[in-house]
């Protein structure tokens, strides 16, 4: 069996490498890839967004399963594209990826299915939102409605705060047209969670929980990124939770993939807020995350490629997926400038020197010459499975060290309750 899995981070080098131990996987491309898997598959040198390069690489290789990873190729329709040629593929349809391409169109499907979530209001002018910011407390959160990278939310502390971040996405432009219309939201407190659901066929299947972090320095400050580390399971997750989420949450949402046609196969990450009232849902993802991908892997026990097989098939039940009970913990060290213009081309040193318990999930790197170089802010995502969450932060932040490359960051605070 040939598998094809799309894009070139650490979410889809966890990915290879637990294909990778598929009896029925013969072949495993990445494209494009980058350092780091082409240890376990053969790297393709094409852009994920050449849906049309990619599908005749696909007809013209017989590949037997595509998996898409990021989130541009599903939000321009490459499942439709392939599944006309009657290829099967794991990811959301076109329709389907509006949940993540546009958060006005997330914010309206929980709102029409009374999924919980912050309460907010949509805005296509900035005389108009500026003047609407006084129907909100501080913090607020602005939110650009189109795909950013994991970077189109801010959290603002004042009114000043608020109109130049309003400024900077609906005239300055920072991120396209993505800020072309802007979410103001009510700030939530409590325990940020994630959960990812596999999808077959509109049904959702939950993996184990996890708790990702996404702003670039120690404490959760500073501007967000597209998460720096991460640990699973979440403490949050208890049975009484899960119950919930199953009856407030997840009941809500399948019954609105229902009734709006939006019956995929792939995977839908749900970002959680845990407050005092309850559970509420701060975004979707239609995708695998990045990094709670890297943490998820290494716990499912259950061959990938089955899971998905049987996704597509829609066969796929709860008692499918099969879990380790011991905790899985990623610290993810970044390129010196990330989340803004970084620096490339670092050579990275001391890979060969880390404990083998210890596995590393590129996320930006490339091979030269035989030398690995950095090529992305986020660089590694350097993971281990332990007993407890506590042993695994001990565990990698001993070896963390070994790890160099000039401007090398990471926080030390991951795992850390």
């Amino acid at each position: 069996m040939k598998v094809l899995v799309i894009g070139s981070g650490g979410r889809e080098h966890a990915l290879c490498w637990k294909i990778s131990q598929s009896k029925g996987v013969s072949k495993i491309y990445c494209a494009p890839g980058n350092g780091g898997t082409q240890q376990v598959a053969q790297n393709i040198d094409m852009d994920p967004n050449d849906i049309d390069g990619l599908l005749k690489f696909a007809l013209d290789e017989s590949i037997d399963l595509t998996i898409v990873g990021p989130e541009d190729p599903l939000a321009k329709g490459i499942v439709d594209r392939f599944e006309e040629k009657g290829l099967r593929i794991f990811g959301a349809n076109g329709r389907s990826a509006q949940l993540e391409s546009s958060k006005i169109y997330a914010k309206e499907f929980m709102e029409k299915y009374e999924i919980p979530t912050a309460r907010y209001g949509r805005y296509g002018n900035i005389d108009e939102a500026i003047e609407r910011l006084k129907d909100f407390q501080y913090p607020l959160v602005i939110k650009a409605d189109g795909l950013c990278l994991g970077k189109g939310v801010v959290i603002c502390d004042t009114k000043e705060m608020a109109m130049e971040t309003l400024k900077a996405m609906m005239e300055d432009r920072i991120f396209g047209a993505a800020g072309e219309n802007i979410i103001i939201e009510e700030f939530l407190e409590g325990a940020e969670a994630s959960l990812l659901c596999f999808v077959s066929q509109g049904r959702l299947i939950p993996m184990e929980s996890a708790k990702d972090y996404k702003q670039i320095y120690e404490g959760d400050e500073g501007p967000n990124t597209g998460g720096v580390g991460c640990y699973s399971p979440s403490e949050h997750f208890n049975e009484e939770l899960k119950a919930r989420i199953d009856g407030e949450i997840l009941s809500s949402i399948e019954l609105g993939l229902k009734h709006e046609y939006l019956s995929y196969n792939g995977v839908l990450f749900i970002g959680l807020m845990l407050t005092e009232r309850g559970p509420k849902v701060l975004e979707f993802n239609v995708r695998f995350g990045d990094p709670e991908t890297q943490v998820l892997m290494p716990r499912l026990e259950s061959d990938i490629v089955d899971i998905i097989q049987k996704a597509i098939d829609g066969n796929l039940t709860r008692g499918g997926l099969a879990w380790t009970g011991r905790s899985c913990l990623t610290v993810v060290n970044t390129s010196k400038g990330y989340p803004g213009e970084y620096e490339k081309g670092k050579e990275i040193k001391g890979l060969d020197e880390l404990g083998q318990h210890i596995i590393v999930f590129h996320n930006g790197t490339e091979v030269k010459d035989g030398r690995l170089y950095t090529d992305g802010g986020r660089v590694m995502s350097i993971t281990t499975l332990a007993n407890s969450l506590e042993e695994a932060r001990d565990s990698i932040y001993k070896d963390m060290d070994r790890i160099s490359f000039d401007g090398m960051y990471f926080r030390g605070d991951i795992g850390k309750m």
